[in-house]
């Protein structure tokens, strides 16, 4: 499935939570779990990124599959110096695929995650959806390097958060 980052294990037996609210998505997002604090982090974590990657596509109006890796600070760190000449954490990074009619994977950082939301007054839950979705919507075609695109992102983010009825990240944003 998709383009694996490096260190990608596929997800086990344990990984098979419903994608309720998007049916048929259970199989189109695997949740690989390479650091286990994620599952104290955010109870039910494959069902929070299986449901959030499914909005996504949805919101795009786009099929496909995605494996999102969820790992610590250091493996992103590595991971943003190897594709992006980045040598520092950073909270999601998306890969492209190199094949026709699949969007690629997805990648995240629980310590980033973590200090973030806590910043922003939110639940790890909530912004690791948001930043799912953030990623998801990446593979789809959006980007936020114009003010424009920005603007649209945010509001496909907003739309989709709406949907998984969580709060906008954006609300109050300046």
């Amino acid at each position: 499935m998709g383009s694996r980052p490096p260190g990608g294990e596929p997800a086990g037996p344990e990984d098979e939570t419903s994608g309720e609210g998007f049916p048929g998505w259970d199989d189109a997002v695997e949740v690989v779990v390479e650091a286990p604090a994620w599952r104290s982090a955010v109870p039910r974590v494959e069902e929070v990124v299986r449901r959030a990657a499914a909005a996504a596509f949805e919101e795009a109006g786009e099929d496909g599959s995605v494996t999102v890796l969820l790992t610590d600070d250091r493996a992103i760190k590595r991971l943003n110096g190897d594709h992006r000449g980045k040598v520092k954490p950073t909270n999601v990074l998306s890969f492209p695929s190199l094949h026709p009619g699949v969007p690629g994977d997805v990648a995240l950082a629980l310590g980033t995650v973590r200090r973030e939301a806590r910043a922003a007054g939110r639940s790890v839950m909530a912004h690791l959806s948001h930043l799912v979705a953030h990623g998801v919507l990446h593979l789809t075609g959006h980007d936020h390097l114009h003010a424009g695109e920005a603007r649209r992102m945010e509001r496909a983010e907003a739309r989709i958060m709406r949907r998984l009825a969580l709060p906008n990240p954006w609300r109050g944003v300046a």
